[in-house]
């Protein structure tokens, strides 16, 4: 288990911040390190053209040992709406095919389904949400020889429900369909194994569990994908473009091979001299305190919150079907109308989703915080 960390984030006592999923507040090195970059830009002499690769490859590295992955298999996007685009332009869809994802299921990872829905004559197959909240028999279920694409988050961004997602790769590989995984509420917090789940694409925004800056996310993308065609064409994602080398004699060459692995997917401008140092320090810092103890420390927390919520009537999911660090927590009789206003003034931070109660905590929260949440809900019951 690892001890409160909230030493090395800049949050005041009088907050108490159950709302990771919504954004990660900055580590204290990632803001310096943020600092660091832009004074940096003011000194653009000091740049030098292996600077344009050596920290992006950083963190490149970075992200691909949270998720079990090589180097080679992961590009650097923009954001999870990027990565899901990229997926849907690298994926053959006949009409009449099927796609699967879930009910409530986050806009970035629908919107591109729906579209090809519209556009291929696809038919869009959405799981309902399940009454004792194990979406993995449904999702199974619903998956068969139709199936052209599964695109599924590891967990439910609503409530933290989460899905066998090696049961699911497993069926998808059994019908010859595509998985395509939204992990930006799971990488981070929750293990995850590519090389046990084998979905084609995976994406994760930054600015949540990874503890990086905002507009920086990544996109694993399996080797078989890799020969796929990128949303742009830049220079650095074509092959012997390495920090302006492009030159012969007095041409300018432009090679038409592309970058080795999921590099040809890499956004333009991805290195990016504030961004990339703030993501270098965050993900080193999860790195540091290791995926399986974030998720078993935030867990212990979930736990109590859950155990406290539910004697106060709250409905909540049951351990096995819920994430360690993302929950979320139902009124009995649907929520009343102000609750995450209320809770805010009294500072205490969570995301409403729908009639959910999203709790989202994280290593910075103490007991105190526990405490003033569960009083803030108990005064929202109706028999308060």
């Amino acid at each position: 288990m690892i001890p409160c960390q909230r030493d090395l984030f800049e949050i005041p006592d009088t907050v108490a911040y159950f709302n990771c999923a919504y954004i990660a507040p900055n580590l204290k090195s990632v803001r310096a390190a943020g600092e660091a970059g832009v004074a940096r830009k003011s000194t653009p002499w000091t740049i030098h053209y292996k600077d344009f690769h050596d920290e992006v490859e950083t963190v490149r590295g970075q992200f691909a040992l949270l998720v079990g992955a090589e180097t080679d298999d992961v590009a650097v996007i923009p954001a999870a709406s990027y990565g899901a685009a990229t997926a849907a332009a690298n994926i053959a869809v006949e009409p009449g095919m099927r796609i699967v994802f879930l009910e409530n299921q986050h806009p970035s990872n629908v919107f591109p389904w729906r579209e090809m829905c519209e556009h291929r004559g696809a038919e869009a197959v959405i799981v309902a949400k399940p009454e004792d909240d194990d979406w993995t028999p449904k999702v199974l279920a619903a998956i068969d020889e139709r199936t052209a694409i599964v695109a599924l988050p590891h967990c439910h961004w609503c409530d933290g429900t989460v899905v066998d997602l090696v049961a699911v790769g497993q069926r998808c590989r059994a019908v010859g369909a595509a998985l395509i995984i939204d992990a930006t509420q799971s990488a981070g917090a929750m293990p995850i194994d590519v090389k046990e789940v084998r979905p084609d694409f995976l994406f994760a925004a930054g600015y949540k569990w990874l503890m990086c800056p905002y507009a920086l996310s990544f996109l694993y993308v399996a080797p078989e994908r890799q020969a796929g065609r990128p949303l742009e064409a830049n220079t650095f994602d074509h092959a012997g473009t390495d920090g302006g080398q492009t030159w012969q004699g007095g041409t300018l060459q432009y090679p038409s091979q592309w970058s080795p692995g999921a590099r040809r997917f890499d956004m333009g401008e991805r290195a990016n001299f504030t961004l990339m140092p703030m993501a270098a320090a965050g993900l080193g810092q999860i790195l540091e305190w290791g995926i399986g103890d974030i998720n078993r420390t935030i867990g212990a927390l979930t736990d109590t919150i859950c155990d406290g919520a539910a004697q106060l009537g709250f409905a909540v999911p049951p351990p096995a079907a819920r994430s360690g660090h993302l929950t979320g927590l139902r009124f009995p009789d649907g929520a009343p109308m102000g609750v995450q206003d209320r809770l805010e003034a009294k500072g205490v931070h969570i995301s409403m989703r729908g009639d959910t109660v999203r709790v989202s905590p994280h290593l910075w929260v103490k007991q105190a915080d526990i405490d003033r949440l569960l009083e803030a809900l108990a005064e929202e019951m109706p028999s308060a």
